[in-house]
């Protein structure tokens, strides 16, 4: 019986260690940012890491060693949250590896539901870090009824003739919406999205960017593009149309990969951007959010002599769960 006491005393004190330590992980994940103070929808930023996210596979560099040892939840893969306030509905841009923080964190604003799913998944194209997360939808997860993913026609075409990804369907996991270069989606009187066509290495889809508008405001979403000028589009007319720029910043400058060939993973590098912007007026640059960074780029660290360049310049870089009323 005293050993069967014992026993049972460091069994208490071990699970008591246990609880202990679980109510002790804090984090942006588990603390919601107060978004009482905004009036009517809004867009948050649910990640702004590049697609392999960090800590990077095979990456032995400073930026990722530690993260091995201890995580930084703050570190997910670019994804966009939109809070429709009129609708109370709410929205993915981009399904990622990092969905089942990201959904977690959406579910909580604005309006309460009973919901665990967010009300429809908007995505880019078929690169991994932009439509993977899909996989966690099917049965082998969460068993999605029938989640509306709005994508163009090679995406949605790409989705329906590949496995696994062909069995979301079959299985009612989700409901495939067919999207149109400029062709606008009216998710409710309030709020607009018209996808726009940009060049990006298209081997299993097209790639687009998003123009989201609300109300009130207006936001640009381009987390991929190869090079500014190779769009049709002038990129400095398009940052004057919106309330928001949330822009391609996967390398700083590209030197911080050694070890790749950059001719074959081109993107806007971001000291290319400042250069490009440089001439804009104070609150134009302001309107720049920075987002997509490689696990390299030296401006994911906001105390880096790089990150205070950027915002002293009068840019912004983006941060995870920074949020943005239309």
């Amino acid at each position: 019986m005293k050993n069967y006491v014992v026993f049972m005393l460091v069994l208490f004190i071990l699970l008591s260690c246990g609880n202990e330590k679980i109510t002790q992980i804090k984090g942006p994940v588990l603390e919601k940012k107060n978004t009482a103070s905004i009036d009517g929808s809004y867009l948050t930023l649910l990640g702004t890491m590049q697609d392999g996210g960090q800590p990077h596979i095979g990456c032995a560099k400073k930026c990722c060693t530690d993260l091995y040892l201890e995580p930084n939840v703050e570190r997910q893969v670019i994804s966009l949250g939109l809070v429709d306030q009129s609708s109370k509905k709410k929205y993915l841009f981009e399904a990622t590896p990092d969905i089942s923080r990201q959904m977690k964190y959406l579910e909580r604003l604005g309006e309460q539901t009973d919901s665990k799913m967010a009300d429809g998944i908007f995505l880019t194209h078929a690169h991994i870090g932009h439509y993977a997360g899909l996989m966690f939808l099917g049965k082998e997860a969460m068993g999605a009824d029938k989640v509306p993913v709005y994508a163009m026609p090679r995406m949605k075409e790409f989705i329906e003739t590949n496995g696994p990804w062909s069995q979301l369907i079959t299985e009612g996991n989700i409901d495939l919406k067919p999207l149109q270069h400029e062709n606008e989606v009216a998710l409710s009187e309030d709020i607009k999205v018209i996808p726009m066509r940009v060049p990006h290495r298209d081997e299993f889809s097209e790639t687009v960017a998003y123009k989201i508008q609300g109300s009130n405001k207006s936001a640009l979403f381009i987390p991929d593009i190869d090079k500014w000028e190779k769009w049709e589009k002038d990129i400095i007319e398009e940052v004057a149309k919106v309330d928001y720029a949330f822009l391609d910043a996967t390398f700083y400058s590209g030197k911080e990969l050694n070890n790749r060939d950059m001719s074959e993973i081109p993107h806007p590098f971001v000291l290319e951007s400042l250069d490009k912007f440089k001439t804009l007026s104070k609150t134009e640059k302001n309107k720049i959010i920075f987002i997509h960074l490689n696990h390299t780029n030296p401006i994911a660290d906001p105390h880096s002599i790089e990150s205070k360049k950027v915002i002293d310049l009068g840019f912004r870089v983006g941060r995870i769960y920074d949020t943005f009323a239309l």
